[in-house]
């Protein structure tokens, strides 16, 4: 298991603010920026690297056919990368042990794990039902720091 530790500790940085880069099927990179924060996982218990995507984002198709990411977080000069496999917690993407009313938490932990605050979160839940938000869970198995 990879110390993610030095990973955690750059969150509160920059609001969790973090790159994602995964493979596209022509060997390309895609990357997008986000908001990424360290949790347990929902099942295994294990630390791991939550984002929360909208259910219409091309990221989670690259996903489904490739589950590997990259992310990057920064704050100032400082930075650290974790790589390794990714799953899925979403409407489309049902986890074994994730059902809906865990779904529902899970997206919440995500979200505060990256620094995230809410005045009203049942209008939150509601904005991630709608929008079909996927949890994509990054077990990380590398890590890179400067």
């Amino acid at each position: 298991m990879v110390d993610i530790e030095p990973f955690a500790q750059l969150v509160a940085g920059d609001h969790g603010l973090a790159v994602v880069a995964l493979a596209l099927p022509d060997g390309t990179a895609h990357a997008s920026v986000t908001n990424a924060g360290v949790l347990s996982h929902p099942v295994t218990g294990a630390q791991i690297v939550g984002v929360v995507a909208a259910g219409n984002s091309r990221k989670l198709g690259y996903l489904r056919a490739h589950p590997r990411a990259t992310i990057v977080l920064r704050a100032g000069w400082q930075w650290a990368a974790v790589e390794g496999t990714v799953e899925l917690a979403g409407p489309a993407d049902m986890l074994p042990g994730v059902d809906a009313e865990r779904l529902r938490l899970l997206l919440r932990e995500i979200f505060t794990a990256a620094g995230g605050t809410h005045d009203n979160f049942d209008e939150y839940d509601r904005v991630m039902a709608a929008e079909r938000r996927t949890a994509i869970l990054l077990t990380p198995a590398r890590l890179y720091t400067n």
